[in-house]
């Protein structure tokens, strides 16, 4: 897996154009997607609607299961969102990864560090405004931090650095190590003729497992992400 990356200042801000690339990339391919499935909208769905529908019924109930009240069908479209961007950063890297030299250009979004940690504040900043927004910053802060007993305050603050940290390592770890199995399977070709013959049936079976894994891993941060904006917006 190459290490190298480009970076560049913008307004004394550092920019990694791998990352920004990627995920630029992962974006455009949801919009296309999402544009072209929800083309000619039927009563009676079938292909492309069909499989768009499903999709959103699915992350409707990661939502339902979390936040079931009517308070819960704000978040029906950013779940469906979040769940949709993460998948395809997910897999990008399975389908391709454009490098120039040692830096990579192209590559899941998520096989880095500062993408998933990013994503994982957007989802922690997120849930407290919502929180401030329902009750109020005392009744959030209570709600959230004092209840149900004050003594509690330092561990329910350590709980929050703590969800922010394994939201977005578990993201990371899973996809990068399977990124990094794929690239040291692809290097078997080196070896001569017998190394290309082994590494196309075991490149095959980790493309197949690295999907169902991305798919693992895009439900579980969108399921823990409800649970913790439910924690923030539901009283305790």
């Amino acid at each position: 897996m190459n290490e190298g990356a480009k970076v560049i200042t913008l307004l004394g801000i550092p920019f990694n154009v791998g990352n920004c690339l990627s995920g630029l990339a992962a974006a455009i391919i949801v919009f296309l997607l999402v544009f072209v499935f929800s083309r000619n909208i039927q009563m009676k769905p079938k292909g492309k609607q069909n499989a768009l529908e499903w999709l959103i019924d699915f992350t409707n109930n990661i939502v339902k299961a979390n936040i079931p009240d009517e308070q819960g069908r704000n978040y029906q479209l950013f779940s469906f969102t979040l769940f949709v961007l993460i998948f395809i950063s997910n897999q990008i890297g399975l389908m391709i990864q454009f490098s120039v030299g040692d830096v990579t250009y192209l590559k899941s979004p998520t096989a880095s560090p500062m993408t998933t940690l990013t994503l994982a504040l957007l989802v922690m900043v997120l849930a407290d405004f919502c929180g401030v927004t329902r009750f109020g910053f005392k009744g959030y802060f209570k709600n959230s931090y004092l209840s149900p007993m004050p003594a509690l305050f330092p561990i329910e603050l350590l709980e929050d650095f703590t969800n922010f940290l394994t939201l977005a390592l578990r993201l990371y770890g899973n996809i990068f190590a399977g990124e990094v199995l794929l690239t040291t399977i692809r290097s078997m070709d080196k070896a001569g003729w017998l190394g290309t013959i082994s590494s196309v049936p075991l490149e095959m079976i980790w493309q197949g497992f690295s999907v169902f894994i991305g798919s693992i891993q895009a439900y579980v941060f969108v399921t823990l992400t409800m649970v913790y904006i439910s924690q923030k917006v539901e009283k305790e």
